[in-house]
């Protein structure tokens, strides 16, 4: 599979505007799959503006992404601000190439402030199938978290897809806790954050597509760019037989909830 991030400086940008930039970044590449970060379709750092753009899942900006994922024959990842009835998720939705909805994911875990504020927590993990490999979608601070990442792994996941908005001041995320989520697990993550500034947040950039040995496949800079790399379903085999932590986790598991 040749998978992409598209690293996008969205501050002040519409909705349409981030669409376009997408399609401009994917002119003439061949992808697979392409993934782009936590609430790309409404911006992150906008406040009360993204109850107004929030949209229900296969909403106006989904049929944009869906036309542009059959125009550009590649499966699209997003985050957008899902509405449902009264209710809102900060979710993150898969598009196949055919621009068919095979996956929307509600993030798990909601730090306190502006999420807090406006969103609900979703209730459990998002898995599916892409081009023959086991996918699991989570966001940003669900990817934070071992269990997560280690669960959608135990459920024969082989890629972790998680969009971000990570600001500059927590670069230890992206730069060591991504890589050894990756390496604990022995799959592919990958890892979609903005560039840029939005609304005075300062945003660190450095999406990666983390390989299955903790190393990275490829890493952005500071900028808006478009990032790809070949995964393959070898080096997910190759590296949890080289480390079987899924398998021994099981029975570290009873050896601590054996101890009095």
């Amino acid at each position: 599979m040749r998978a992409g991030i598209f690293q996008c400086e969205g501050g002040g940008l519409t909705p349409d505007q981030r669409i376009e930039r997408l399609a401009k970044a994917l002119a003439g590449e061949r992808l697979d799959l392409v993934v782009c970060p936590e609430l790309f379709m409404s911006g992150y750092a906008i406040g009360e503006a993204v109850v107004n753009r929030a949209e229900p899942v296969g909403g106006p900006f989904s049929k944009r992404v869906a036309e542009l994922a059959r125009t550009a024959g590649t499966a699209i990842v997003y985050g957008y601000p899902e509405r449902d009835g009264d209710r809102l998720y900060n979710s993150a939705v898969c598009l196949d190439r055919s621009g068919e909805t095979v996956a929307n994911h509600r993030k798990l875990i909601l730090p306190p402030g502006f999420e807090a504020r406006y969103f609900e927590p979703g209730n459990g993990l998002t898995l599916f199938d892409l081009d023959g490999y086991r996918c699991a979608l989570l966001v940003c601070y669900d990817a934070e978290f071992p269990e997560p990442v280690r669960a959608a792994a135990e459920a024969g996941a082989e890629i972790i897809i998680a969009p971000t908005a990570l600001i500059d001041a927590w670069g230890s995320v992206a730069f060591q806790m991504m890589p050894t989520r990756a390496f604990e697990n022995g799959v592919w993550l990958l890892y979609a954050n903005h560039a840029g500034v939005e609304n005075g947040s300062r945003y660190l950039g450095a999406s990666c597509i983390v390989a299955p040995d903790g190393s990275d496949a490829a890493r952005a800079g500071a900028a808006e760019e478009l990032i790809h790399a070949e995964l393959d379903r070898e080096s997910v085999s190759a590296a949890q037989a080289r480390l079987p932590y899924l398998k021994d986790v099981g029975r570290l598991r009873n050896i601590i909830g054996g101890t009095g």
